[in-house]
């Protein structure tokens, strides 16, 4: 990794340990400062004209003394973490578009642009037969049709649809509520790794944070902002299920809550859902109708062979079918080399360059359909 790209990431990771530095004091220090590493090097005068109060400002300086960033990193890169944050390309557009989205995201696994094509579903840790039929048909049927399914990890109806998402072949992510070193619950580590293979574990916790109960209201709101849409299955009147609701429609996400048994305790929450309009969801038909799922392979594809943003516009421009070397690449769209690193490993797994060794790429000249994508 480019140590210039490291060393800023770690200042992002050294500030995301610190009580009372969210989203917003993040986004303020960065434009007062213009980076991180500024802000984390400022005496307490400046960090106060940056809009820090006294107390934010006393932990930043416990933390500056008591924490050693370069083991920090050390140990996030030798457990295989991804750091992504707001400034990466990589970072998840659809959360990008909440309310104060997490500054700094820690992932096992690999989080994939298809992966914006995902459905949440969640629920009770208590889940009836119904609830867990009801769970096993949708998630396998979202598999199948290209969805990925995030849910919390959770026992219950969280680890019922990542099993059988799993078992249906399909990508499958899990927001936790405490570091992703941390799993919990504890006998879910087998099925946290299975999940890493085929898909990832994401939290804005820092390594090493416990799984305090306080932790896992706030989580909710990254499980709704990664999908289209939440499927609420069996809920009770108290359940954190319908928390992950209500975010999703402050979001502007589709939710959908499954009927139930007026008499049963774990349906009471979903029926009030209903209730309160959100959409009942009576068979697949439903969420396939609402979401156009048929479509998603051709918007999959469209996105594989167009280009997102500017900088993979200019890139294309740049390559040939000829083997360019990287820094060559850098030179010739004047971009700086991490922007250039990351746009390609990106563009790579969208089918739009091949590297052919030696950090050479070439362009993908393939005959490209005409797709219309609603964006």
């Amino acid at each position: 990794m480019n140590e210039n790209f490291m060393n800023d990431k770690k200042y992002w990771v050294g500030f995301n340990l610190i009580k009372g530095i969210g989203a917003v004091r993040m986004q303020g220090l960065v434009a007062y400062f213009g980076d991180l590493e500024s802000a984390w090097k400022a005496n307490p005068l400046e960090l106060a004209e940056a809009g820090l109060g006294s107390k934010v400002i006393e932990r930043v300086v416990q933390a500056r003394d008591g924490v050693d960033l370069d083991k920090v990193w050390e140990k996030i890169e030798k457990q295989g973490i991804q750091i992504l944050t707001w400034q990466d390309e990589a970072y998840p557009q659809r959360l990008k578009e909440i309310d104060q989205p997490p500054p700094v995201l820690y992932i096992r696994g690999e989080y994939l642009p298809d992966d914006l094509f995902a459905v949440a579903i969640v629920g009770t840790r208590r889940v009836t037969p119904y609830g867990r039929q009801i769970t096993e048909e949708l998630s396998s049927f979202l598999a199948a049709n290209g969805m990925t399914v995030i849910s919390g990890l959770a026992r219950g109806v969280d680890a019922v649809a990542h099993q059988a998402t799993l078992k249906a072949g399909g990508r499958t992510i899990g927001v936790l509520g405490s570091g992703v070193d941390k799993i919990y619950p504890p006998e879910h580590r087998a099925l946290a790794e299975q999940m890493m293979e085929r898909g990832a574990i994401i939290s804005d916790y820092a390594p090493g944070t416990p799984p305090d109960a306080s932790n896992f209201p706030p989580r909710n709101r990254i499980i709704s902002g990664l999908s289209l849409a939440v499927v609420v299955v069996e809920a009770g009147e108290t359940s954190g299920a319908l928390i992950t609701a209500e975010f999703a429609a402050e979001q502007g996400r589709e939710v959908f809550a499954v009927p139930g048994s007026i008499l049963a305790p774990q349906s009471k929450g979903t029926n009030k859902l209903i209730q309160n309009g959100a959409l009942p969801l009576l068979s697949v038909t439903d969420l396939m109708q609402a979401l156009d799922i048929t479509r998603v392979g051709e918007h999959k594809a469209a996105r594989k062979i167009m280009p997102s943003d500017a900088i993979e516009s200019k890139l294309l421009t740049v390559l040939t079918n000829e083997p360019m070397q990287i820094d060559d690449i850098r030179n010739q769209a004047d971009l700086p080399i991490e922007k250039v690193s990351a746009s390609l490993a990106l563009m790579e797994l969208k089918g739009m360059v091949r590297q052919v060794g030696g950090m050479n790429y070439v362009a993908v000249r393939e005959e490209r359909a005409e797709y219309k994508v609603d964006r």
